[in-house]
């Protein structure tokens, strides 16, 4: 005889609880840059490293979720998102860098004597249209490598290897000189965004409240497609694709929305970091970044979209203690983290939550 389905009083708070803590970083994070503008001398005064780097971290958030939309609901492991997230960077950098030099060229083109702007730079001098590349760059790529490969109906290690050679293709493009991207230096020496001064204690308080706003919306996005029909054909597409095609469903435009969507987002978040941080170079477009973005993933937990934001905070909190205290032990400490969570966490932090949760 069945028995009743009972719902635990655990599972009952399980939900209570995650939306509580997620206002709570929220109101810290909102808060964090008001107390940035409080005098260097106040005890809850936020010192621009700290804004700084957890600005950066909250953009490689927006990137581990935009990557769990393509790999832990649509089943497609991109080694390649560090490319789309450098596109959105340069095109911000472009900007920046027009900002920055006035009526003149900017300063690496004046170092290779060049006379005159590319083509490609045109236009690049305003804020909007500067916006508008940060969203067809990345996304015009992503569409039209998406239609081709997924047209050929390319997926898992093919496709993963696929968006690795693509990423690869494009450092070694912005790396040369007379592509006019700055070659190895890339963008930097920024001093001006919108005609304020980039490292004003206000100009950074904004840029940290946009990015916060950003990942709020982006998280509020991926819960909302998560919940509806397409959600549930993605999740179907990743377990079943063959079934989900004899059921009548064409899993092409699925995959393409869902890769082209988290592509755009990686280039929000790169438009957001590079005036953080002050820097763009090829080093970002490493395949070794994407790879990291994976990690970030998998610690996590797939198809969670809370869990990649975890994940990425975790990681790039140990990155940066292991950079400064031993260098050159970070790239193991980070290969043995990938392992340990392989074997030991295959659903990831999170995961680990809900099982200690419902015990």
């Amino acid at each position: 005889m069945n028995q009743p389905l009972t719902v635990t009083a655990a599972q009952k708070a399980g939900p209570t609880l995650t939306v509580v803590a997620l206002g709570l970083v929220l109101v810290i994070l909102l808060a964090m840059p008001l107390l940035h503008l409080l005098p260097a001398d106040s005890a809850f005064h936020v010192s621009a490293y700290t804004l700084t780097l957890v600005g950066k971290i909250l953009c490689y958030a927006i990137v581990a979720l935009a990557l769990d939309l393509v790999w832990g609901y649509a089943g497609l492991l991109s080694l390649g998102h560090g490319l789309f997230f450098a596109l959105g960077g340069y095109a911000m950098g472009m900007y920046l860098m027009r900002e920055s030099a006035g009526d003149g060229l900017p300063a690496f083109m004046s170092f290779l004597a060049w006379t005159e702007l590319p083509w490609y730079w045109y236009g690049t001098s305003s804020f909007l249209w500067a916006m508008c590349l940060v969203v067809l760059a990345p996304g015009l790529l992503a569409f039209v490598f998406g239609f081709f490969a997924f047209r050929s109906r390319i997926k898992g290690v093919y496709f993963s290897i696929m968006t690795q050679a693509l990423t690869f293709a494009g450092m070694l493009l912005f790396f040369r000189n007379e592509t006019g991207f700055g070659g190895n230096n890339g963008f930097t020496g920024f001093t001006r965004i919108l005609g304020f001064d980039i490292t004003a204690p206000a100009t950074r308080a904004a840029l940290f409240l946009a990015t916060v706003l950003l990942l709020a919306g982006s998280l509020l996005l991926g819960w909302q497609l998560a919940r509806s029909k397409f959600g549930r054909v993605l999740t179907a597409l990743r377990d079943a694709e063959n079934r989900l095609m004899f059921c009548g469903y064409d899993p092409r435009g699925y995959k393409l929305f869902i890769w082209t969507l988290s592509a755009v987002l990686c280039g929000l978040a790169g438009a957001l970091y590079v005036p953080q941080v002050g820097i763009i170079n090829p080093s970002e477009m490493a395949p070794t970044q994407s790879i990291e973005a994976a990690v970030w993933v998998a610690l996590g937990g797939r198809g969670t979209l809370i869990g990649p934001i975890l994940g990425a905070g975790i990681v790039n909190g140990m990155k940066s203690w292991f950079t400064v205290a031993f260098p050159e032990y970070w790239l193991f400490a980070l290969g043995a983290l990938f392992i340990v969570v392989t074997l030991y966490l295959p659903k990831g932090v999170i995961g680990l939550l809900r099982r200690r949760g419902e015990q």
